[in-house]
């Protein structure tokens, strides 16, 4: 056991293909690739069976405030036809979603994640509520949420918190949305100057302006949609004003963008899963994401003292 915990430990982390050479350089042992992949997967597929969501809000009052997030990134996967005739179809690439949450409490910076791969946003959102209560979620914990304004996630965070939680749009998205509308919105040439007056206004919660000066220059019906910055400006924040208080959280001294997630995308997923040339299989995703997010939840230690139990018993 403690010899399959170092290659699992080093599978987590390199390609296959680099371990051997790592087992040698700290452990002077050699291990061929193929048992190396095999020993990794087989715990990962061990840790992704053994996951347990907890889906009930503890009868505790928790932690005051925390901070969550959600959002997806994709990674390169591999179908095999085993019966396909013609060999060069027997493959097929493609990039499937795996969505990331974490949670922690405020001015934490040690997050819990979850991640849901072949699920539906239901999953996802499970997924995001056991992060929540791995953080010490509770009765009385009011719950920010920040997110890049997909419906799906605000309704997730609704239905998971319920009264308890929030949704605010990343603000660096709406951002986005406005450089794009000061092309024809900022009359005296002036974008930079458009831009961060809309950008003040919507930080004191006065939404209803940016939308008046964005109305006065909306396109007309002729232009088609993907040609129509301003109106698709209007229409985003149009259909989440409910989304858009920043004051308050400005003034709780609670995030307003979502870097945190996609920053943890890059350290939890993609330096394994998104590794140049790797291509997996679905299954075999599934099972590597449950072991990044095992070690990232520093829950490595506890899968392998339950492990060498059952071994022992």
């Amino acid at each position: 056991m403690p010899l399959q915990r170092i290659i699992v430990d080093f599978g987590a982390d390199h390609a296959f293909g680099r371990v051997p050479a790592k087992l040698i350089e700290h452990y002077d042992i050699e291990i061929g690739v193929s048992t190396i992949q095999k020993l990794t997967e087989q715990h990962a597929k061990q840790m992704y069976e053994q996951e347990r969501l907890a889906l009930e809000i503890p009868d505790r009052q928790g932690c005051a405030v925390q901070i969550g997030e959600i959002d997806g990134c994709m990674i390169p996967i591999v179908d095999i036809d085993e019966e396909a005739e013609d060999k060069r179809k027997k493959k097929t690439l493609k990039w499937k979603e795996a969505r990331l949450s974490l949670s922690h409490e405020q001015n934490s910076v040690t997050p819990k994640f979850g991640v849901m791969f072949q699920g539906n946003v239901d999953d996802a959102g499970k997924s995001l509520l056991n992060s929540a209560i791995l953080s010490n979620f509770g009765q009385e914990t009011y719950y920010h949420s920040v997110g890049d304004g997909a419906t799906w996630i605000a309704n997730q965070v609704a239905d998971k918190f319920g009264k308890q939680g929030h949704y605010l749009v990343d603000f660096y998205h709406v951002c986005e949305y406005l450089a794009d509308a000061s092309q024809s919105c900022a009359n005296d040439g002036d974008k930079k100057t458009w831009i961060e007056t809309q950008k003040t206004h919507l930080k004191n919660n006065d939404y209803k302006i940016v939308l008046s000066n964005l109305a006065t220059n909306v396109e007309g019906d002729e232009i088609e949609d993907d040609k129509a910055p301003v109106r698709a400006c209007r229409r985003y924040l149009s259909n989440r004003t409910e989304q858009l208080d920043y004051k308050t959280a400005i003034e709780k001294d609670l995030p307003i963008g979502s870097g945190e997630i996609e920053s943890a995308h890059r350290y939890v997923i993609q330096e394994r899963l998104k590794l140049s040339g790797a291509w997996w299989k679905a299954d075999n995703a599934d099972a590597m994401l449950a072991l990044r997010v095992v070690r990232a939840n520093g829950q490595f230690d506890k899968y392998w003292a339950e492990t060498d139990l059952a071994e022992a018993a």
